[in-house]
C-alpha cells in the first residue's frame, strides 16, 4: 500500500507552485528523507517535510506522482534543520523549496541515488591521527580567560567586543577545545565573513584538532570550493565526522547534527547578508539557530553562539546594551591586545590625520606619508595603502568634448584597467579595448580622471623609486585586489610575499583591510576614504568607520612594533567627529552617537525595514509595478501599522539594460511588518499579473536591507 509524502522541491521564486508537493511513495519515509521526484518533464532532488499530504499542493486533476528513488545511505534532514529553513523562508518572503534545496550541495542536487551510493562508498575513513602531533592551546591572556569564563558559565547569546589583535581566534579554539573535551561527538559551526579568510582559519584550527580526532575533523564550506569538494564537507558534516565546520554565509544552514558551538567572526561586515536569491542574514540566522538547537536540550548540551567584533554591528550593540535598559546579548570585552600589558607594548596604532586641504591640489600622497613610508622602508618594514577603488582610474574623459566612458548598457562609467588597456564595466562586465581617440569627437586627448589602485600603485612606484631596501634591493610594491587574484591561488601566492617580507608596500581595496594577519605591517594609510562621509545612506558612516578600524588592525600585530606603529588617515575633514572617534579608537562612543541620531530619526535598530525591488525593461513599468502594489496594499493586514514610501530609482538604476526601482516599507513593530509582507505578498502576486505590469522582469522583497 502507497503512502503519500509531502515533499519541498526548487521551483521558480514566486511560481504557482513554490509550496509543498504530494507524491506516492511504497515506503513510509520519515521527514528529512532525500527523495529524487518527477516534475513536469523532469526529475529533481525533493526533501520530505512534516506537513501532511492534505495540506500540499497538488495538480487538480492529475495522478499524484510516485517518487522516483530515495537516497539511502543519507540519513534524514532533523527537525531543527527543517525549522531553520522555514523560519529563513518565511521571515525572507521566499519559497521554502528555493530556501530548502539552495541549502543543499549543488552536486547532491544531480546525483541519482545509485551515484549517491557510490560516492558515500568513496568517502574518507575518519580516522584520527597521531595525538602527537596535537598543537598546544597558547597561553590565554587574563582578558581572554575572563571571556572563557563567563561564556561558559552564562546564558547567551554573547557579543565580544575585542579590539584587533586582542586573540579573538584563540578564544574560538580554546572555546571548540573545551567543548569538544566535554563531548568529543559535538560539533562546532565558525563562520567568517569572506572565502580569502578560511584559509588561514583552517589551517589554524587543522593545527589544533585534526592530530586528535581525525584528517574530517575539520571542513570548509563556501562557494570558492569545486561541487565535489562541497559534497564531501556537507557529508563529513551532515554524517556527524566533521567536529568543526568553517565558512562563509552559506555554512548556517549546514546540516551539523550535533551543534553546541556557533561563531560568527567580524559579525558587523555586510557579507553576512546575502544579496541575491533568498536575501537572508547569517549572522541572525545563527543566533536563531542557537536558540532551536537548544530548546528541550539537557543541561550542558544547549547550542552557545558567539558574535565577533572590533566594530560590532550598531544592531548587535544596541542589543548587547544592559539587560536593565533590554538588552538581549552578553557583551563580553576583550579591549587590549595581546602583550599590551607589558609596558604598553602592543598598543593599538597611532591615529594620524593629514588635512588636504592644506596641501598642495591634485596631491596623492602627502609629503609627511612619504616619509613615514621611506622610514618603514629603512627599517626593514612594512606599510599597507587602503583604497577602495579598484582599476587603474574610475573614468577616462576627453577634453575637448567632455566625453566620459560611460557604460552603454548601465548608468555607470566603465572603468580604465591600464594593465590590459581596457574599459571594464564593474557592473555588468561589459568591456572594450581603449579607444585611441575620443569616440565622440576624434581627439586624442582623453585621459583618466580619479584613481585606482592600479594607478596608486604606478604613482607609488614613482615616489619611492630613490628609495632601498636595507640590503641596499630595490623597493617591492604589490598590490591586491579583485583584478590581481583573479587566477585561482593568486590571492595565497600574494599572501605568502607579503608574510615571507619580501614586499615593501602592499597597496590594496578593502580585501587586505580585515582578517588578516600581517606580522611585519607598521604603517597602515587610507587614501580619500571621504566619499562615504555625506553618503545618502545612513549605514556609511558605521561601515566607514568599521572598515578604517579593521585596516588599522593590521599595523603592529607583532607585539614588539606596537609602540611604533601607525595609522594615517589622508582627508578633506579632519574635524569630523567620526575620524575624532577613530583617533582615540573609541567604537563607544561612535556607536553611542550613531545609535542616538538612529533613534531621532527612527531608523534600524528603532524601526524595522523591508525594500521590495523591481527590474522591468522601462523605468515606468517597474515604478507603475510598484505603485499599483502600493495602493492595493490598503487591504492588507497590518496596513495602519506601516508605512509604505514612494517607489523611486535605485543608486544604479539601469544595470545590463535593465532598469531597477525600489520602495521602502517601514514599521515600528516587527511583527506587524511581518503580517503585513506575509498578506501582501498575493497582492504583488496579482500586481505582477496586471497589463501595465508587461514588461516587469522580476520582483523582489528584501527584509532587513543593509543598502538602501
Amino acid at each position: 500500500m502507497s503512502t503519500c509524502l509531502s515533499v519541498v522541491v526548487q521551483t521558480p521564486a514566486h511560481s504557482a507552485i513554490a509550496g509543498l508537493l504530494s507524491y506516492q511513495s511504497e515506503l513510509s519515509l520519515a521527514p528529512g528523507t532525500l527523495v529524487r521526484v518527477p516534475l513536469g518533464k523532469r526529475e529533481t532532488l525533493g526533501v520530505v517535510w512534516d506537513a501532511a499530504p492534505t495540506d500540499a499542493i497538488s495538480l487538480a486533476g492529475v495522478d499524484i506522482r510516485p517518487i522516483s528513488g530515495v537516497l539511502h545511505g543519507i540519513e534524514p534532514l532533523n527537525a531543527h534543520w527543517r525549522q531553520l529553513v522555514s523560519f529563513a523562508a518565511s521571515y525572507y518572503q521566499r519559497s521554502l523549496g528555493e530556501v530548502a534545496l539552495a541549502a543543499l550541495p549543488p552536486q547532491l542536487r544531480d546525483l541519482t541515488p545509485t551515484q549517491v551510493g557510490r560516492r558515500l562508498k568513496r568517502g574518507s575513513t575518519g580516522l584520527a591521527g597521531d595525538a602527537a602531533s596535537v598543537v598546544v592551546a597558547q597561553t590565554l591572556t587574563a582578558e581572554q580567560s575572563e571571556v572563557l569564563r563567563r561564556f561558559n558559565s552564562e546564558a547567551g547569546p554573547f557579543l565580544l567586543f575585542g579590539a584587533t589583535g586582542s586573540g579573538k581566534t584563540e578564544v574560538y579554539l580554546q572555546a571548540a577545545q573545551e567543548l569538544l573535551e566535554r563531548n568529543p561527538a559535538a560539533q562546532a559551526l565558525v563562520m567568517v565573513p569572506e572565502i580569502n579568510l578560511t584559509p588561514q582559519l583552517e589551517r589554524r584550527f587543522s593545527e589544533r584538532f585534526v592530530g586528535q580526532y581525525g584528517e574530517d575533523s575539520v571542513v570548509s564550506m563556501h562557494s570558492g570550493m569545486t561541487p565535489a569538494q562541497r559534497l564531501k564537507s556537507w557529508l563529513a558534516a551532515h554524517q556527524g565526522q566533521a567536529r568543526i565546520v568553517l565558512g562563509t554565509r552559506m555554512a548556517v544552514f549546514a546540516s551539523l547534527p550535533t551543534l553546541r558551538l556557533i561563531v560568527v567572526d567580524e559579525e558587523h561586515d555586510p557579507s553576512y547578508k546575502s544579496q541575491e536569491g533568498a536575501r537572508y542574514s547569517a549572522r541572525d540566522l545563527a543566533v536563531y539557530r542557537s536558540q532551536l538547537e537548544s530548546e528541550g536540550a539537557a543541561p550542558g548540551q544547549t547550542c552557545r553562539v558567539l558574535l565577533a567584533s572590533a566594530t560590532p554591528s550598531m544592531e548587535s550593540w544596541h542589543h548587547s546594551r544592559a539587560a536593565a535598559l533590554g538588552g538581549r546579548y552578553q557583551r563580553l570585552l576583550m579591549p587590549s591586545r595581546v602583550g599590551a600589558a607589558a609596558g604598553g607594548v602592543g598598543a593599538l596604532p597611532a591615529v594620524r590625520l593629514v588635512d588636504m586641504s592644506l596641501q598642495p591640489k591634485k596631491t596623492v600622497l602627502s609629503p609627511p606619508l612619504l616619509e613615514a613610508i621611506g622610514q618603514r622602508i629603512a627599517r626593514g618594514e612594512q606599510s599597507m595603502i587602503f583604497l577602495n577603488r579598484r582599476g587603474y582610474a574610475p573614468v577616462l574623459q576627453c577634453g575637448s568634448c567632455d566625453w566620459k566612458s560611460e557604460c552603454p548598457h548601465c548608468s555607470a562609467y566603465r572603468v580604465f584597467h591600464k594593465i590590459d588597456r581596457t574599459l571594464r564595466c564593474h557592473h555588468c562586465g561589459f568591456t572594450e579595448r581603449v579607444p585611441r581617440a575620443c569616440p565622440s569627437c576624434g581627439d586624442l586627448d582623453i585621459a583618466p580622471v580619479g584613481r585606482g589602485t592600479e594607478r596608486l600603485e604606478e604613482h607609488l612606484g614613482e615616489l619611492l623609486v630613490g628609495i632601498q631596501r636595507p640590503d641596499g634591493t630595490p623597493v617591492s610594491i604589490a598590490r591586491i585586489d579583485a583584478d590581481s587574484t583573479r587566477l585561482k591561488g593568486a590571492l595565497q601566492q600574494q599572501l605568502a610575499q607579503v608574510h615571507s617580507g619580501a614586499v615593501d608596500v602592499l597597496v590594496g581595496t578593502q580585501m587586505i583591510a580585515k582578517g588578516h594577519d600581517f606580522r611585519n605591517i607598521t604603517l597602515v594609510a587610507a587614501i580619500n576614504p571621504d566619499g562615504a562621509l555625506f553618503s545618502c545612506d545612513f549605514r556609511a558612516a558605521e561601515r566607514l568607520f568599521s572598515l578604517l578600524m579593521q585596516a588599522a588592525g593590521r599595523a603592529g600585530r607583532d607585539a614588539t612594533q606596537g609602540q611604533q606603529s601607525e595609522m594615517w588617515i589622508q582627508t578633506l575633514h579632519a574635524k569630523h567627529s567620526l575620524f575624532a572617534a577613530l583617533k582615540r579608537h573609541d567604537f563607544a562612543s561612535f556607536a553611542e552617537q550613531q545609535l542616538k541620531e538612529r533613534e531621532q530619526a527612527a531608523m534600524p535598530p528603532f524601526s524595522f525595514q523591508a525594500l521590495v525591488r523591481a527590474e522591468a525593461r522601462s523605468q515606468d513599468v517597474a515604478q507603475g509595478f510598484l505603485q499599483a502594489a502600493s495602493v492595493a496594499a490598503a487591504d492588507v493586514a497590518d496596513f495602519a501599522r506601516v508605512t509604505l514610501y514612494p517607489p523611486v530609482p535605485m543608486s544604479i538604476q539601469r544595470v545590463a539594460n535593465v532598469e531597477r526601482a525600489q520602495m521602502l516599507v517601514e514599521s515600528a513593530s516587527r511583527v506587524a511588518l511581518q503580517r503585513f509582507l506575509a498578506g501582501w505578498h498575493n497582492v504583488l502576486q496579482d500586481t505582477r499579473r496586471l497589463p501595465t505590469s508587461k514588461g516587469l522582469i522580476r520582483w523582489a522583497v528584501d527584509v532587513d536591507p543593509l543598502a538602501i
